[in-house]
């Protein structure tokens, strides 16, 4: 039997291989290959459900090979292969003889009655049966819809134990799994988040729509109460949905970490993830024991990751974040194995000035000192700050501003111009986050204007040369969204407006 062990977003092929031999009693059920404890534990559920699905067991040893060897397998997933496997060696499928060969790639975790339930990676094993030469998919039936988007291979969807024999039996007349149309979530709703839900902050709505424009990370920070969660939470409304590619890998990270919804085809819509500051090192890069796990920053690949009250977070795994905000991937290694997750984020932070809230606040009082607000600040290092290119402040929303009636752009409104400048910048070959160093110079071209602008801004804020180059991709950004094919003095200006909370700030 053909099977698939999944490590990082990728799946390899497993084969299985069972003997049955006399010379041992039914208790004899060995399994070898590298297993760990869920897979040894499969014998008790094989047994369990072969007898209950009605096709009894052999009164002989059994000796079940997961080959390759030298990989380690994890989980349940093996199973129903096994117990398919176990079959074969009695002899179920000799007479079974189709009209096309039929030889599928199966996973599926079994209930001891029989029954098949999901599990981790489906679509990252439909990709590995394409890529096998593998046309035929048996998975678990909340599993069919996110595997079945892979083109090229045709997937059958399993209840039960007894469902898949008989699959087998009569492949000419199995019908596989249809695609699911791709809609969009909020679609029919009523409710669905608008930014014209928040009520002022005309300067802090500019600067995200800058940011969704060119993929840029963003800081907002002001007082409680400002809207800050609130923007930040209307902010996916205003990007584009994901096109096919981004989707299938998208759709692989939730699918491996066993977050997706039963019955979810391929996601539509980017990812928003906002873990608690409370959050472990292998919580928000992945890791953990065994086969290391993506984590939320992996989960928030192609969308967003919004970290409320950033102060609060470990400082220590804070400073993890840096190598996937620069690279645009996770790089974990563990003594037997090293796996890469995607994690090309949008990082979204939020937090207050001060530990009270109210530092710079003209109607209330702060009630910080100078050097608990330095510790505070300090909380958040020069580096990772450096990574940001948007630091904006929201201040609190005055009385005629809560009680207007104007209502600004809508989210709809702002993702037509923001999906009109990310076609600006795909015609370049990349988003402007990502613009490249070698054609930063040429992409981001000055006049002399722009050189004196960017000049005085440098040496006045004193500023790294990351930011330099920080300042220029939002420019471009800002630039696309004017429709000038130039940068400009007055794109730098505002660039450089967003630049401004880097001094005196970090560690």
């Amino acid at each position: 039997m053909k099977s698939a062990a999944v490590f990082g977003i990728e799946a390899h092929p497993i084969d299985i291989e069972v003997d049955l031999h006399s010379g041992g009693s039914d208790r004899d059920f060995v399994t070898v290959g590298l297993p760990d404890a869920a897979v040894r534990e499969s014998r008790e559920r094989i047994k369990s459900a072969l007898v209950h699905s009605g096709f009894g067991y052999p009164a002989k040893a059994v000796t079940i090979n997961l080959a390759p060897a030298n990989i380690r397998k994890e989980g349940a997933s093996f199973d129903l292969p096994m117990a398919l496997g176990v079959l074969g060696a009695m002899g179920v499928f000799r007479n079974h003889i189709a009209r096309e060969p039929f030889d599928p790639m199966i996973v599926g975790e079994l209930s001891l009655d029989g029954r098949i339930r999901p599990v981790r990676g489906a679509l990252s094993i439909a990709v590995c049966a394409r890529r096998q030469g593998i046309p035929h998919l048996i998975v678990p039936t909340e599993n069919a819809h996110e595997a079945a988007v892979v083109e090229g291979v045709k997937v059958y969807p399993a209840d039960n134990l007894a469902d898949v024999v008989r699959l087998l039996g009569n492949a000419d007349f199995a019908v596989p799994c249809q695609v699911p149309p791709r809609v969009r979530a909020d679609e029919g709703k009523e409710n669905a988040l608008d930014f014209r839900d928040v009520r002022g902050q005309a300067s802090a709505k500019r600067a995200l729509e800058v940011a969704a424009a060119g993929v840029h990370n963003a800081l907002m920070i002001g007082p409680p109460g400002s809207g800050k969660t609130m923007l930040a939470k209307r902010l996916c409304t205003i990007l584009p949905l994901l096109t096919f590619p981004e989707a299938l890998e998208t759709t692989q990270v939730h699918s491996v970490a066993g977050v997706l919804p039963p019955g979810a085809g391929l996601l539509i819509e980017r990812p928003y993830r906002s873990p608690h500051h409370a959050v472990s090192d292998a919580g928000l890069i992945g890791g953990g024991s065994g086969t290391p796990k993506p984590g939320e920053v992996s989960l928030a690949h192609n969308g967003i990751l919004f970290l409320d009250e950033l102060p609060e977070f470990s400082r220590h795994v804070l400073e993890l974040l840096r190598q996937p905000l620069e690279d645009g991937q996770v790089s974990l290694a563990r003594s037997n194995m090293s796996l890469i997750f995607p994690a090309r984020v949008m990082l979204v932070c939020a937090m207050n000035p001060c530990p009270c809230g109210f530092w710079g606040d003209a109607s209330r009082e702060c009630r910080c000192t100078g050097a608990i607000i330095q510790r505070y600040l300090g909380k958040i290092s020069g580096p990772l700050l450096d990574r940001i290119d948007i630091q904006i402040d929201v201040p609190a929303v005055p009385y005629q501003d809560l009680r207007s009636k104007n209502e600004g752009a809508s989210s709809s409104e702002m993702r037509q111009r923001v999906e009109a400048t990310r076609a600006i910048q795909l015609a370049r070959g990349f988003y402007n986050a990502y613009i490249p160093p070698a054609r930063l110079r040429e992409v981001c071209a000055l006049d002399a204007a722009g050189e004196r602008t960017l000049e005085l801004a440098i040496r006045k804020m004193a500023l790294s040369a990351r930011a330099h180059d920080r300042i220029l991709k939002v420019a471009r950004t800002v630039a696309d969204l004017g429709r000038s094919e130039r940068v400009e003095a007055k794109h730098l200006a505002e660039a450089v407006q967003y630049r401004s909370l880097d001094r005196g700030w970090g560690a």
